[in-house]
């Protein structure tokens, strides 16, 4: 299935992860490190040689797979203090000039401009940087399609306003904005939390956020306002927000972390109210207070979230962590997020589906507690069989973890 179109679906039951403990997890993890220098706050994958195999791109580095031993050169390297921030916040990998070859699109530092490196198609050499966003703002900006014409846009925000740009008959030129807000929606440059979702049901996207959802209207083109309803999903903001039918009851659920640099996690599951209108319950998967009873792990800075089916099992899983130094702690060890100095985990949450008769149960499973995620997590299918790997980049370096289904 499209990821962008899993942006559109999430339901039922945060609260039973009580039961995780007696669950004998089905994957077994190990995780691969292939820097320890920081250089962006994601990273990605695609075939960028053209020799069948997955590789990874993080920061100036494009990593050939199936290895990822040997490190090939995208733009002048040059390692990041992990104290401070690059300007590299989130990559993707598509192929932005329809050559046949994959590229290299990177959404940079919140604020500022998002661009993309052009594929030399194996010749020696930097590669082509173009500029196409002069403002990217927010700090959870998806590639997804928003438009439902089967081509992603950058989904962001700008002004304070929410709304996506795409490119016109030539890539390399600037994107224009298209705003689908009223003004101040957005709360400027560091707004923490948005997706893309089908969240009424009607196949077509729309946009969440944490103060609500704004409903793409039939024909965009004569209502450039999408309709906005209000329901406060995550008071200060998390990260990735997705919608998915996770208690298979035949509506989409809202899945979102609570604060990106705090400590909680909740879905919230949709019904209807006698009027017909969209209703969403609270569970909380996490509490927000990491003195509160927990029958959960606990972990900070939940500021990366993907979905995908994990385990075959063909129901979509959660996969998020813990983001290392998301605010790094001063040189006398102070300060911080809290919780700065908790072990950079990475979980993938096993979704059960209750159905009609009960709420979905999300089990928590550890996949390494060294690496930890960015600003980004990604879910890609690197060797073309199931399980799928998880691709990590941040302040700690790059990693990948592979897993095996076991019995």
């Amino acid at each position: 299935m499209n990821k962008s179109l899993l942006l559109l679906s999430c339901t039922t039951a945060f609260a039973c992860l009580g039961s995780a403990a007696s669950a004998a997890p089905a994957l077994k993890w190990s995780t691969q490190q292939l820097t320890n220098e920081f250089h962006a706050e994601g990273a990605a994958a695609g075939d960028f040689n053209k020799d069948g195999k997955m590789d990874i791109v993080y920061g100036p580095w494009w990593f050939a797979g199936p290895e990822f031993t040997r490190k090939n050169q995208i733009y002048p390297p040059a390692a990041v203090n992990p104290r401070g921030y690059s300007k590299n916040f989130f990559n993707y990998c598509p192929d932005l000039n329809a050559d046949g070859w994959t590229d290299v699109l990177v959404l940079g530092f919140p604020g500022e401009d998002s661009y993309w490196f052009e594929n030399p198609k194996n010749a020696t050499g930097d590669w082509k940087r173009y500029s196409i966003l002069k403002v990217t703002d927010g700090e959870s900006p998806v590639w997804a399609d928003i438009t439902g014409d089967g081509k992603p846009e950058i989904v962001c925000a700008q002004d304070g306003f929410f709304g996506y740009a795409q490119p016109g008959a030539d890539p390399t030129q600037p994107w224009p904005f298209t705003r689908v807000t009223s003004p101040g929606a957005s709360s400027g440059r560091f707004t923490h939390g948005m997706g893309v979702g089908d969240v009424n049901g009607d196949k077509k996207p729309d946009l969440l956020e944490k103060n609500g959802w704004w409903e793409q209207p039939a024909d965009p083109r004569t209502q450039p306002v999408w309709t906005f309803h209000a329901v406060p999903f995550a008071e200060a903001g998390g990260a990735q927000m997705y919608a998915y039918d996770f208690d298979g009851d035949g509506d989409n659920d809202i899945f979102t972390s609570l604060a990106a640099h705090n400590y909680g996690i909740a879905w919230y599951e949709q019904s209807k109210d006698k009027d017909g209108k969209s209703i969403f319950a609270k569970h909380e998967l996490m509490p927000t207070d990491p003195a509160a009873p927990s029958k959960v792990p606990l972990f900070s800075a939940i500021h990366a979230v993907d979905i995908a089916d994990m385990n075959g099992d063909g129901i979509m899983d959660i996969v998020t962590g813990q983001r290392y130094w998301a605010h790094a702690p001063k040189e006398d060890g102070t300060g911080g997020d809290p919780g700065v100095n908790n072990p950079p985990v990475v979980y993938w949450y096993e979704v059960k589906p209750g159905g009609k008769s009960g709420a979905a149960e999300f089990i928590p499973h550890l996949v390494d507690d060294k690496s930890g995620v960015g600003t980004q997590v990604m879910i890609v299918e690197l060797d073309g069989q199931a399980p799928p790997e998880i691709v990590v980049g941040n302040k700690r370096g790059a990693f990948v973890s592979s897993a095996k289904l076991v019995p």
